[in-house]
């Protein structure tokens, strides 16, 4: 199999989805999710207190399958949902999804998730997009430090990866302010042994594959995007070996 190379599919991946967020509205659209993720992931951050079980990059990278593993699960959750099988979930879909799955959540709040979450603004949720709404809700709804809120899908794997995933953001993050910036990049690069150090021009290329829409920082729902791309959800059709 040999090594994993997220790059090339991110390259890919950043020209064609940060089109879309350009063409899609303004990043004042995602501010109100966005702030919340951020405010979450300052407070998992200080709960974290420094333990963590990545020691570097390549410690994560290491996991893509994984991670693959875990979030493919969620394919029969999303064809379930997808009655009309068009390879989208519309709103009236989702709001069912999400009432199977005992997610409580406003119609401010659904709409807020749909709009953030529908980066190709086609007004439906892709089986992409579908794993990404799905990660922030059990991101925003799951209480610190109480385990009581899951998800009613059956699948402790699923749990495990989406935990594992915030998992990796936050050894990311540096700083602890809920967010992703050029600096932090830097740093988790170059922690692991210095003959593993990367270039600071990859640096500055992975940094902008995540950085769609180009304001210096990176929240946790771009992250989610960039991430499950490298670890290859979906990409066996839409990209070359």
């Amino acid at each position: 199999m040999g090594k994993c190379r997220p790059c090339p599919s991110l390259k890919s991946l950043s020209s064609t989805i940060g089109g879309m967020l350009c063409h899609c509205g303004s990043p004042n659209k995602y501010k109100k999710l966005d702030s919340k993720l951020e405010r979450k992931m300052i407070e998992m951050k200080r709960s974290a207190s420094g333990q963590s079980n990545f020691k570097s990059i390549d410690s994560i990278i290491v996991r893509f399958p994984q991670f693959r593993d875990g979030l493919k699960n969620l394919r029969g959750v999303f064809e379930q949902y997808d009655e009309d099988s068009n390879g989208t979930i519309d709103r009236e879909e989702l709001n069912k999804c999400l009432e199977k799955l005992q997610f409580h959540l406003t119609k401010e709040e659904v709409e807020d998730l749909f709009h953030s979450c529908d980066i190709d603004g086609s007004e439906g949720i892709q089986f992409n997009e579908f794993i990404v709404l799905l990660c922030l809700i059990y991101l925003l709804m799951k209480p610190s430090p109480s385990p009581d809120t899951t998800l009613k899908i059956d699948s402790p794997q699923l749990e495990a990866t989406f935990d594992t995933i915030v998992e990796a953001f936050l050894f990311l993050d540096k700083n602890g302010d809920g967010k992703l910036n050029k600096k932090d990049m830097i740093k988790a690069l170059n922690e692991a042994s210095p003959w593993e150090r990367s270039p600071a021009h990859v640096t500055r290329t992975r940094f902008k594959e995540m950085d769609w829409d180009k304001n210096g920082k990176v929240s946790f729902r771009e992250f989610l995007f960039a991430f499950i791309n490298w670890v290859g959800i979906e990409s066996d059709e839409e990209l070359p070996d």
